[in-house]
């Protein structure tokens, strides 16, 4: 079994090599929300986010309601629509296609945008249609409230997060690492993406997402743009069991990871395991290889993030999330594929964090 590469003690003749904290300030990853003209497309509750954009930020008591989020996230009035592109191309052209194209009136400018080309079956979905099918999911309970909202690709993609009123507390008299619970709701404009709800755990020292599934649980729903409204909030507060069943399971399963030990030896292992060292060193993947492991380690031995809980489960299988959300190169360099994957909504990452969490209890057990 290959060990992790002692680089950081080799190099300690640059000393930032040596400070996660100022790797974590130097490494969150671009933000890629959409901007014009000095404003960007994102609102958010309480203090600035990592990448401190936003074109609102409200006081973490502040009384929001589903339209001053969308106000305020420039996701209003953007009235969405289908026009036959048939239109718009010359008289002389035969048109043997049913392609619409799917436009917008642009927040910033009220200009037009073209979002993307769809066939004849596409439904639209406004965005306060998206804002309203997450308030009747929590059937306007006063305690959950919104949280953030913003669009991505340019306006191809949109989301908005709301805190549910339930908080888990791992170690409440001593460390009390504190996991909060979100329901993230996103849609997309161009058919890449329907309608999604889902719970999201959110380790609040670190801002992970802990998109794990249970067992017995449903954490996600997913409607296609191209049904019908009728019957979706009553399907989706089955399906996303908003009566806390997932909440109940995933706090269990947290708990026995916090109070499962974990040794240097075993986290060595695991990390060779899931990343195992490549045989060949094609295109600097040996020095790229290195990196990661390195971090990974970094993280889970030095990181502010992780002090509390490195020695444990909880700490090996934080420490290896936190990179996927925050320190990883994204596919073809797509932010957009960063902020999603931080955000709780990427559906590879999220695959990803499960087969970690696999991972992590096999070598727990060993």
């Amino acid at each position: 079994m290959p060990q992790i590469p002692k680089i950081s003690r080799q190099m300690s003749a640059n000393p930032d090599r040596l400070d996660i904290t100022k790797q974590i300030e130097r490494q969150k990853m671009a933000h890629n929300l959409e901007e014009q003209d000095g404003q960007v497309a994102f609102a958010l509750r309480g203090k600035p986010a990592w990448h401190n954009l936003a074109n609102a930020i409200f006081d973490q008591e502040a009384e929001i309601s589903t339209k001053e989020m969308l106000d305020s996230a420039k996701l209003s009035n953007w009235n969405v629509r289908l026009e036959d592109v048939a239109e718009h191309i010359p008289s002389t052209w035969r048109n043997n296609s049913e392609n619409f194209f799917v436009i917008r009136d642009n927040p910033f400018d009220a200009g037009t945008d073209v979002l993307s080309v769809v066939g004849s079956r596409y439904k639209v979905v406004q965005n306060e249609d998206l804002f309203a099918f997450a308030d009747n999911l929590h059937d306007g309970n006063p305690d959950v409230k919104w949280e953030s909202a913003g669009s991505l690709k340019k306006g191809r993609v949109v989301f908005g997060s709301v805190a549910i009123p339930r908080e888990m507390v791992l170690d409440p008299q001593g460390i009390a690492d504190t996991t909060k619970l979100y329901l993230i709701v996103w849609t997309s404009h161009d058919g890449s993406v329907a309608v999604q709800a889902a719970i999201t755990p959110v380790r609040v020292v670190c801002q992970n997402t802990l998109n794990l599934a249970m067992r017995n649980s449903k954490q996600s729903f997913k409607i296609r743009h191209t049904q019908t409204a009728e019957g979706r909030i009553l399907a989706a507060r089955q399906a996303l069991g908003l009566t806390f069943q997932y909440a109940d399971e995933f706090e269990k399963e947290a708990q026995e990871l916090f109070q499962t030990a974990f040794t240097d030896k075993q986290f060595s292992q695991l990390i060779n395991t899931i990343y195992p060292k490549p045989e060949k060193d094609a295109k600097g993947a040996l020095k790229k290889w290195e990196n990661k492991v390195v971090l990974i380690d970094e993280l889970y031995h030095n990181s502010p993030t992780n002090s509390t809980i490195k020695g444990t489960a909880w700490g090996a299988l934080n420490a290896l999330t936190e990179r996927l959300d925050y320190f990883r190169s994204a596919r073809k360099s797509n932010g957009e594929a960063m902020f999603a994957s931080a955000s709780g909504f990427d559906a590879q990452i999220n695959s990803e964090k499960n087969k970690i969490l696999k991972m992590v209890k096999e070598f727990a057990k060993a």
